[in-house]
């Protein structure tokens, strides 16, 4: 067990460092520009295969890294290919290479023929189920229950649909202090739900003697309460399964 997840950072070590630590923002540009004819998109796909052979340290295994390099050399050439570097192509391209090296793993460890129990244990699991069950409901149905339940103050404060505030921003703050709640449940770390609320609530207060900020503070005071009582419930429902 050990000797399999040793090989797992190795190569997840030489791909951080590849595309991270060892790719200046001065590079990223000139690749960007480039593109296919770009030297620093060749040495860096070299780099990707060359540290992971250096990390493995399996030198009978040469193709592995010429794997590990071809593939990163045409992911980021996919990427290159596209105007923007937006959120999502960042996060496509990461999938890509994280899919290659663990593709790359199960075949040094010989554990293709496990992929399949493990996978049927995984869904066959009701502990597993639950946790995922729980996040599912904290990032999806819980965000548009809360709109849905306070979409009349919403409408108050923004009459004319104009918002004040960062696009969705409200949204996604709540996808992320619900995930957060419902970790510190299921890691019985109850006590940081009351740190996370205080912080929040400071953030909140600066400003109350406009009538409009009193508005604004009384809204998202309701929306987080209702949030974080949803997913204490969840959190306790998943909880009960555990047990």
């Amino acid at each position: 067990m050990e000797e399999t997840t040793l090989i797992l950072l190795q190569l997840l070590l030489a791909h951080i460092l590849t595309d991270f630590v060892l790719q200046p923002t001065k590079m990223v540009k000139q690749k960007r520009e480039k593109k296919a004819s770009s030297w620093f998109l060749y040495f860096h796909s070299f780099l990707a295969g060359f540290l992971t052979y250096l990390f493995l340290q399996e030198w009978d295994l040469w193709y592995i890294p010429i794997v590990i390099s071809l593939s990163h050399f045409f992911i980021d050439l996919w990427k290159l290919q596209h105007k923007d570097d937006t959120l999502k192509l960042f996060l496509l391209d990461q999938l890509w290479h994280i899919l290659i090296i663990i593709l790359v793993w199960l075949y040094l460890i010989e554990g293709f023929s496990e992929l399949i129990p493990f996978i049927t244990e995984i869904f066959s699991s009701p502990q597993i189920l639950a946790i995922l069950m729980g996040y599912l409901l904290v990032i999806f149905p819980t965000g548009f229950l809360i709109g849905k339940a306070t979409s009349r103050w919403h409408n108050e404060l923004e009459p004319n649909g104009e918002s004040h505030s960062l696009e969705a921003a409200g949204r996604y703050i709540g996808i992320f202090e619900r995930i957060l709640v419902l970790t510190f449940i299921l890691t019985n770390n109850f006590s940081a739900i009351g740190f996370l609320i205080a912080a929040k609530s400071i953030l909140r207060f600066s400003d109350k003697t406009d009538a409009s900020a009193r508005k604004q503070t009384e809204y998202v005071l309701i929306g987080t309460l209702m949030s974080f009582a949803i997913t204490i419930l969840i959190g306790l429902l998943v909880r009960y399964f555990l047990l």
